[in-house]
């Protein structure tokens, strides 16, 4: 018998999901979607990195970016900001 692996819970914060909604084309916010949920299998995707000083990682969609923290003790991943590059890392 094979061990599954636990999924994870998705939590969006909803800026977030406004975030995505203002992304331009259908087709990016799919993929920026699917990226995401993704995420409930494999928090830690290739291409994944964590970010310098803050205990949150980013990973990248074309120009958008997705920046979330993991939260392994609860199986969450909690996404708190969607975007383009230029904007994402504005405080």
């Amino acid at each position: 018998m094979s061990g599954a692996v636990a999924k994870y819970k998705l939590l969006i914060k909803a800026s977030a999901a406004q975030e995505l909604e203002r992304i331009p084309t259908r087709k990016d916010r799919r993929l920026m979607v699917g990226r995401i949920l993704g995420m409930a299998d494999d928090p830690r995707p290739p291409g994944c990195r964590k970010l310098s000083g803050q205990d949150k990682y980013r990973v990248r969609q074309g120009l958008c970016r997705i920046v979330y923290s993991i939260h392994d003790d609860h199986l969450l991943v909690h996404v708190v900001k969607a975007g383009h590059r230029k904007e994402v890392y504005r405080k």
